[in-house]
């Protein structure tokens, strides 16, 4: 017995359900989040601690505080240092261009400042006495630049012209001080307090 021909536009016609196990499935409504059934903390989403997922975005790392520097006497040593190291520096300069510079003194002074400030850390007692050791650096910068100078032209050794005869070159220092020496003086103080602030 013959089946009987389909009608058009359906060319398999009405199939029989049987062996179709999708057959009586309907198709599930589209959310468009496929982890719509997942709860908070899974899966390495953000949480709360102990929870899983906390791991991976349980707030942010904890960062330990940098340790306050307040170690005065290292920064006395430091203002010391530096103002030697200032001072020769000071002297070489101005003893070989024959006459002093006031950038010079400014630079000595922030040197000390900052040296100081950075190692002592943020202290009254350093900003005043890196002023005062500032002063005291470009005063003994000059005394080296007097030497250097009469070394030339003596065509003695600048340390022993220093050394051997510091109160001659003093002497020569109080004679020929002028307001621009004194003046020079003053900058390098301020210059140690411009450090201390930079440093801070």
């Amino acid at each position: 017995m013959s089946q009987p021909a389909p009608p058009p536009n359906q060319p398999y016609g009405a199939q029989p359900q049987a062996g179709n196990p999708y057959a009586a499935q309907q198709p599930a409504a589209p959310t468009g989040n496929p982890f719509a059934g997942q709860q908070p903390g899974q899966f390495g989403q953000p949480g709360q601690p102990g929870q899983p997922g906390a791991a991976f975005g349980g707030g942010a790392p904890f960062t330990p505080m940098a340790p306050a520097r307040n170690n005065i006497g290292l920064g006395l040593l430091t203002a010391l240092g530096a103002a030697l190291v200032g001072a020769f520096l000071y002297g070489l300069i101005a003893g070989a261009i024959e006459r002093e510079v006031g950038y010079i003194a400014v630079g000595v002074g922030f040197l000390v400042g900052f040296a100081a400030s950075k190692v002592g850390g943020q202290n009254p007692v350093l900003t005043v006495v890196s002023a005062l050791l500032s002063m005291g650096a470009v005063y003994l910068g000059q005394l080296v630049g007097i030497s250097i100078i009469r070394g030339d032209l003596t065509h003695e050794p600048a340390t022993s012209v220093f050394f051997d005869r510091f109160d001659v070159i003093s002497k020569a220092w109080n004679d020929a001080a002028t307001f621009k020496t004194y003046l020079y003086l003053a900058i390098g103080a301020v210059g140690a307090i411009g450090g201390v602030r930079k440093a801070s």
